[in-house]
């Protein structure tokens, strides 16, 4: 009770914040509140109903709060001037804001909703049962990933020590299909061997802990870490996904209930960081903000988190209505732009014609028009159904999505490790999808989906079927004799 005590009490306070200070204009005041209530309403059922396991609300509701009351409420507040303008140089329009909170207000009622009725779906809270005979396989399957993996770091050798060399401006030297299967396919294997050993030590009635599998996590969790994925090759909204999952494989009960897992999401991307905004940033000693608190609040209003939060990395909000003006001068592309996304394993080089991603397209009208300098901008999953289809896309949106975290959710109650940690990696990486753009989103996770479920399955199938060819061979060469 402790926590939920803890977490409503600043999710309040800092509510109270964000709209007693906030200095815009009325009406774009309450469409902030309405959106506010709707999500209250949204955590106060995952917090207090909600009985299964959902790490995805949890994100859901860390991300919209964020992105969609907190930063939008404190770029508009620190406007100065008679043209405001966001970061990615979009003009300030008090219409388009309400509208955009009236988008995000209807893609939330949604989800919600759809949500609720597909968790009662009997067919999409079908929890996948973990073959006894594929079991027996681990052992073997663990030695040849690790194999596998060897031969990776051997081939993806020239690979690394590029981008290791690479300033983060400068394009790689490497395609861009070649960059996605390295980094987000092949490096992803040792996180399968890491799952694949824990469930093989976690396994009941096993044997003795066999020092092959023993080797094999070392083997693993040093190229994975210090090799695949470290901070010089990788970014962090990668980097994220991977470390809380294998935090979340280690140690289950840091965040094996909803309250821990939107605890820990809520203060780490909500209150340390922006905090530690506030206190560097501001002139007054640590003391005289013990003493007067006020000098906090002074700070929504510019200082410390107004630069925390006035930068490309919270313009979710401002590149909604970016979008909706990109389609009053183009029009919508009636699903166009999901073809980046769902095609993304065609090569540029082969379709001419290929759409940019929505975030790269939305950019470039922003460069065009208002004299913006970078393309590669997020697009929420709010503007990327506007853009396809307009307010029916915001509305098929959040079904598909509930869809999707309905099925995750059964995912990682299933006793198949690889099936539940792809599941809370999703929990994580969703952040990242919600806020977008969704190809950038969809094709980092399939990605990971491929790397960590699909090859390994595919390694298994073929073991189990050269075990059951030895079998029947055995059988028929002994009635033979």
């Amino acid at each position: 009770m402790g926590l939920k005590v803890i977490l409503l009490f600043v999710y309040a306070l800092i509510s109270v914040a964000l709209f007693v200070t906030f200095d815009g204009d009325i009406d774009v005041w309450f469409s902030f509140l309405l959106s506010a209530l709707v999500l209250a309403g949204i955590t106060v059922y995952h917090i207090f109903v909600e009985r299964v396991y959902s790490p995805f609300m949890s994100a859901f509701i860390v991300f919209t709060f964020l992105f969609f009351i907190v930063a939008p409420m404190v770029q508009i507040n620190s406007f100065e001037g008679m043209n405001p303008t966001f970061k990615n140089k979009f003009i300030y329009d008090k219409d388009l804001a309400i509208f955009s909170n009236g988008l995000i207000v209807l893609f939330n009622v949604i989800f919600f909703f759809a949500y609720l009725f597909f968790k009662k779906s009997k067919r999409m809270a079908y929890v996948p049962v973990f073959k006894e005979s594929s079991k027996k396989t681990t052992p073997v399957l663990i030695v040849v990933i690790a194999i596998v993996t060897i031969l990776v770091f051997l081939g993806s050798y020239s690979f690394v020590i590029d981008e290791l060399g690479r300033p983060a401006w400068r394009p790689s030297a490497f395609s861009v299909v070649t960059f996605l299967i390295w980094k987000k396919v092949f490096f992803l294997l040792p996180f399968a061997g890491i799952i694949l050993c824990f469930q093989y030590f976690r396994k009941k009635n096993k044997k003795a802990v066999n020092l092959v599998t023993i080797c094999a996590v070392f083997l693993f969790l040093g190229l994975l870490l210090l090799w695949f994925k470290n901070p010089l090759v990788e970014k962090r909204n990668a980097l994220g996904p991977l470390y809380i999952s294998l935090l979340f494989l280690a140690i289950p009960k840091l965040f094996n209930t909803n309250i821990k897992s939107l605890f820990f999401l809520f203060f780490t991307m909500i209150v340390a960081f922006p905090l530690s905004a506030i206190l560097t940033h501001s002139e007054a000693s640590f003391k005289e903000i013990l003493e007067q608190p006020s000098i906090i609040f002074d700070h929504m209003k510019g200082g410390g988190i107004a630069s925390a939060f006035n930068t490309l990395n919270y313009d979710a909000f401002s590149n909604i209505m970016a979008t909706m003006d990109y389609v009053k001068e183009y029009g919508f592309s009636m699903g166009h732009q999901l073809l980046s996304a769902f095609l993304f394993f065609v090569p540029r080089g082969l379709w001419k014609e290929k759409p940019l991603s929505t975030g790269e397209l939305v950019g470039n009208h922003l460069i065009d028009t208002y004299d913006f300098t970078y393309s590669n901008l997020s697009n929420p999953l709010v503007s990327e159904g506007f853009i396809n289809f307009g307010v029916v896309g915001v509305i098929i949106a959040p079904i598909l999505l509930a869809i999707v975290l309905v099925r995750a959710v059964a995912w990682l109650q299933s006793d198949d490790y690889l099936k539940k940690m792809i599941a809370f990696y999703l929990a994580i990486h969703l952040i990242f999808l919600l806020r977008g753009d969704f190809t950038n989103g969809y094709t980092y996770y399939i990605g990971a989906f491929l790397g960590v479920v699909i090859i390994p399955k595919f390694i298994r199938t073929l073991l189990e079927f050269f075990m059951y060819k030895q079998k029947v061979w055995k059988q028929t060469k002994a009635l033979q004799e």
